[in-house]
């Protein structure tokens, strides 16, 4: 078998990702029939099946998934190298994948300095939990991570760039948590499962020895705040978000101890990019102090 063509894997990528034919050739600015025969011939080159047809689109088979893989990772590195070989001015699609307190509450300043300092650059923010952050990061979906501590991959690199203080949100109506103990058997509101600050508050809890109700999972901090002041549960968030929101007394907010009141949020890429947008980036962001510094 013959090298795989770049192209070739470019047009698979996208009919992967769209999962059909006609979402493929339009996202790629192709007719359909042309996608049809590059998918085709590429399953020619391979000599086993890629996709699955059926009624609803296209899934991909056990070798489809396993050249996906390699797919992105071939594309990810020829535009690396057609960046690192340019004129090492930034440029093109920054793609940074962010939690959704970095994004709302950190991010908004240091993007606009990048943008005023390289208009060439075209910023894509997409917002997860911590979990599904990484994955984008190490998928090649995203160039740059913004995720709570503590990260460690093969492969990926770490600086911390910002330093956030958890607090806990009780309704009104609560009695002040002077004891934790109190929080025993009352709902949990958070993000769903993967939430790096939802994983902080289960370990605190574990170790104060508090065995809370059932978790409610929710998709937004205003969802968590809405929840909380009508007093569904308890929540903790960073202090960076809670300041940006108006709740008169619609809860109570208690700081919370130790290594909780001071986290650091890294800018995570992966190892190796040298990439001039990526770089610049980590330009505008100075590292964050370690904890108690």
């Amino acid at each position: 078998m013959h090298g795989l063509d770049l192209r070739a894997l470019e047009i698979f990528r996208a009919v992967a990702r769209e999962g059909g034919v006609s979402a493929a050739a339009a996202r790629l600015h192709r007719v359909p029939s042309n996608v049809s025969t590059r998918v085709k011939q590429l399953e020619d080159q391979v000599g086993r099946p890629l996709f699955r047809r059926h009624r609803r689109g296209l899934t991909l088979t056990a070798d489809g998934e396993i050249l996906l893989d390699y797919a992105e990772r071939l594309l990810r590195l020829s535009a690396e190298a057609a960046e690192a070989l340019g004129d090492d001015r930034p440029r093109g699609e920054l793609r940074i994948a962010a939690m959704e307190s970095t994004a709302a509450a950190r991010l908004p300043g240091p993007l606009a300095a990048y943008q005023a300092r390289h208009p060439q650059v075209r910023v894509v923010l997409r917002i997860g939990t911590a979990r599904a952050v990484l994955d984008a990061l190490r998928g090649g979906e995203a160039d740059v991570a913004f995720v709570a501590e503590p990260v460690a991959f093969d492969g990926i690199e770490t600086r911390p760039v910002f330093r956030e203080s958890l607090v806990l949100v009780v309704p009104a109506a609560f009695p002040p948590p002077d004891d934790p103990r109190g929080l025993a058997g009352r709902t949990v509101v958070a993000f769903e499962d993967g939430c790096a600050y939802r994983r902080y508050l289960q370990d605190w809890l574990l170790d104060a020895g508090i065995v809370p109700g059932q978790v409610m999972a929710v998709s937004s901090y205003l969802a968590i705040f809405a929840c909380v002041a009508a007093g569904t549960g308890f929540a903790v968030v960073p202090r960076s978000v809670l300041d940006m929101v108006d709740a008169g007394g619609g809860f109570q907010r208690h700081p919370l101890p130790g290594p909780l009141a001071d986290i650091r949020t890294l800018m995570a890429w992966r190892a190796g990019d040298r990439s001039a947008k990526v770089a610049a980036l980590r330009n505008v962001l100075p590292p964050a102090p370690a904890p108690g510094g």
